[in-house]
């Protein structure tokens, strides 16, 4: 594991947000509306779905904590949009993996990562055909789920 940025992050109270690359049209402005609601310590993501990278967006417009798990090995350079965060001490990236991209398995661990590391976890999207599918019946009642 490589870190970049506040490991404080990770002492605060962390609410995973895990969404499905298809998510329901009712879903979008609910999930946009949670994104801009204020939150008890850090979100923590992947980030890597669409709807991830709009709430990501959302959240970092709000001065939201964020912790960015990484599915591939770290950042050469930080993205454009995540520099203030960074210089603020709002952002913890974590890399969970070495592989110079993003494959199944990596994913897989990234997103069991971030869900050992919640305090609480909201799942979005998610029905038998999605990747998240195994993972959020296990964490269902371990972990709070919404």
């Amino acid at each position: 594991m490589e870190y970049l940025g506040n490991k404080e992050l990770l002492k605060q109270h962390k609410t995973a947000f895990l969404a499905s690359s298809t998510i329901p049209p009712d879903m979008v402005l609910k999930c946009y509306d949670w994104a801009t609601a204020k939150h008890e310590g850090c979100v923590v993501s992947g980030f890597s779905s669409k709807m991830e990278q709009d709430v990501l967006h959302f959240l970092l417009k709000a001065k939201c904590p964020v912790i960015l798990v990484l599915a591939r090995c770290m950042y050469k350079v930080i993205p454009e949009n995540l520099k203030e965060a960074m210089e603020e001490g709002r952002l913890l990236i974590i890399s969970v993996s070495n592989a110079v991209r993003q494959s199944k398995a990596t994913a897989h661990a990234r997103n069991k990562y971030i869900c050992e590391i919640a305090d609480q976890i909201l799942f979005v999207g998610v029905d038998e055909k999605s990747s998240l599918f195994e993972l959020q019946k296990e964490y269902e009642y371990a972990k709070g789920f919404h």
